[in-house]
């Protein structure tokens, strides 16, 4: 069978690899799709694992299946389950991100499947491609945990890629009473709209704290007034945005990071102590990962997925990634 693995930096390619074998305590999943996520992009920029991992590194962890074989020790599974995976609660193999397997396949080997947590099974009203958001919907929302969103709070997403556009519909399904998105792409701000966001900011063009004050009103700080905003949920990676944060937002406000940065960035501290600011790393999923099956069954997230291609046109996923960043959701199928 194929496999998408990272050689070196900018070299991700399909490879023979051989069908995986199941021990007792796992199963084989047959893969539908597996979404592109942002870490996939560093990975294969980075040539890999920033640290030791396989090599070459099997790539692929938002995915969606249905059950093919089951070893003898696992329980309440069956083949033709379909399921998605919880691709990290695992101490053996943590999938796509530095473990021995990677789900850009057709056949997947899922390590100690009959631990609790690790397959859950997915509605039939769901397309497995659409169900494969649940792992990124997953991210999103732990993200809006961590900033503590809750109904009536008003709310900024920064970045609208497929975290943020998660985060846009976690609000909004919790209540929220005013999302504002920002991101540089029109067309992702598109999407954000047309999963509820109540308004759209272009950083490049717009005045994203003119905007705020606007909608959300202000309140009185040391430094004059700021943004009444109670949550930021930051999900682009782009170091300017944490101080941008910090400096322009209003008391007791609280900011969650599910952005990857990979450098260190400046912080005013002063400004953290005086505001008494909230903020807290998101990394991962929610308490309870089925409460990510359970909104990606309740909400139509599928304006997500900008593009599907074929596992066998891998080409065409590189040649997408290495333009402007304008899509959301990239599905790999294996139809």
């Amino acid at each position: 069978m194929q496999q998408v693995r990272v050689h070196g930096p900018g070299d991700a390619r399909l490879d023979d690899v051989p069908d995986p074998e199941p021990g007792p305590d796992d199963v084989v999943v047959e893969v539908a799709a597996c979404g592109v996520c942002g870490s996939d992009l560093k990975y294969i920029a980075a040539g890999g694992l920033m640290g030791p991992g396989p090599e070459p590194m099997p790539l692929g962890h938002e995915l969606a299946g249905i059950v093919a074989e089951v070893g003898d020790t696992v329980d309440g599974v069956a083949t033709g389950d379909r399921v998605v995976v919880n691709p990290g609660n695992n101490d053996v193999s943590h999938i796509g991100n530095g473990g021995t397997e990677g789900a850009f396949t057709r056949r997947l080997l899922v390590r100690q499947a009959a631990r609790d947590g690790r397959l859950f099974a997915v509605p039939d009203q769901v397309p497995l491609d659409v169900a494969a958001l649940t792992e990124p919907v997953g991210v999103a929302m732990n993200a809006v945990d961590k900033a503590e969103v809750t109904a009536g709070d008003r709310v900024a997403v920064i970045g609208a890629g497929p975290i943020g556009l998660g985060a846009v519909a976690t609000c909004v399904d919790r209540g929220a009473a005013d999302v504002v998105a920002v991101d540089p792409a029109p067309e992702r701000l598109e999407l954000a709209r047309a999963l509820g966001a109540d308004a759209v900011v272009q950083p490049d063009t717009d005045d994203l704290w003119a905007v705020l004050r606007e909608r959300h009103g202000t309140v009185a700080t040391v430094f004059g007034p700021m943004p009444a905003t109670e949550a930021y949920v930051e999900c682009s990676g782009a170091a300017p945005v944490i101080p941008d944060v910090i400096a322009n937002a209003g008391t007791d406000a609280r900011l969650s990071v599910a952005g990857l940065h990979l450098d260190d960035i400046p912080t005013s501290f002063l400004q953290v102590l005086t505001k008494e600011l909230t903020i807290r790393g998101a990394m991962e999923y929610p308490e309870r990962f089925e409460d990510a099956v359970d909104l990606v069954a309740r909400l139509d997230l599928s304006p997500m997925i900008t593009h599907r291609i074929p596992l066998e046109r891998w080409d065409e996923v590189m040649a997408l990634i290495a333009g402007p960043p304008s899509f959301a959701k990239i599905m790999v199928t294996m139809d």
